[in-house]
């Protein structure tokens, strides 16, 4: 029988690792013909050959800085490899600080806010293009709940993945007639190597969990299969969309990390 994305061509930049190297396996054990891209070789080199040996699949990689368009276009059209464009793209990289929000540096928030759009944008641009040429395809960014509610001392990390879902919105509108669907997923904590800290604390955790109906941390998969119900036949109708996967944390509230940390005010020394 017929794998749901045999002969897909997709991109996963941020797939060496947690929730890029989760949704690239599933991509790669339904059929598609996967490339990953990041900015170490090594670690993609390794991930790609346990994914080709996890899944039995045709998983490529490509050195990439997704904060860099030129690298971006070139990682695209490596996936594309000799065929008429790209199918899927996936978009992962991010991150912020804690900071209170009078006490950035002028730079900073705005490095913050780049470091997460920016990222998107690039991928959705050189994606985009070759997915208008393949006759259609569906892209997913990696979005967060920051998003979503008031996230106290992540303003910049929150404004970044805002602006992340707005794009998805007017991209949606805009690339719909050519057939390109266009979404995100709203990751809650959700256990990689970037969240060890808060996984670490006892303290922080229950926090968290004490916010959530579903009173758990995300694992990988089960972002990852939010992304691949995104990319794939089953969503076939779904564009605009922001999915969020966090065990019901956006029906309360974040947690305060002055409760947990401390947090300087915005006129201490």
């Amino acid at each position: 029988m017929q794998r749901p994305l045999e002969g897909k061509r997709a991109i996963v930049i941020g797939g060496g690792s947690g929730i890029g190297y989760g949704t690239a396996e599933l991509l790669a054990s339904d059929g598609a013909r996967v490339t990953i891209a990041g900015r170490r070789a090594d670690v993609l080199e390794a991930a790609a050959a346990a994914l080709a040996s996890s899944t039995g699949g045709d998983v490529g990689w490509t050195v990439c800085d997704a904060m860099v368009g030129d690298q971006v276009g070139a990682a695209v059209e490596a996936a594309a490899g000799d065929g008429p464009g790209l199918d899927l793209a996936v978009v992962v990289p991010g991150g912020g600080s804690i900071t209170p929000v009078l006490r950035y540096d002028d730079d900073q928030f705005s490095a913050e806010v780049d470091r997460n759009v920016r990222p998107v944008f690039l991928t959705l641009k050189y994606a985009g293009r070759a997915m208008v040429r393949a006759g259609g395809g569906s892209f997913v960014a990696v979005s967060s709940t920051a998003a979503a509610f008031s996230t106290r001392y992540l303003a910049g990390y929150g404004a970044g993945k805002a602006a992340v879902d707005q794009l998805v919105k007017v991209a949606a509108d805009e690339l719909g007639a050519h057939g390109v669907r266009v979404n995100s997923v709203r990751p809650g904590l959700t256990e990689t190597a970037a969240t060890a800290g808060a996984f670490a604390s006892e303290a922080m955790l229950a926090k968290f969990l004490d916010g959530q109906p579903l009173r758990r941390g995300g694992r990988v998969d089960d972002i990852a299969s939010a992304i691949r119900y995104l990319l794939g036949p089953e969503s076939s109708w779904v564009t605009g969309q922001h999915l969020a996967v966090d065990g019901g944390h956006t029906l309360r509230a974040f947690v305060d990390y002055a409760e947990l940390l401390p947090i300087p005010g915005p006129l201490d020394d």
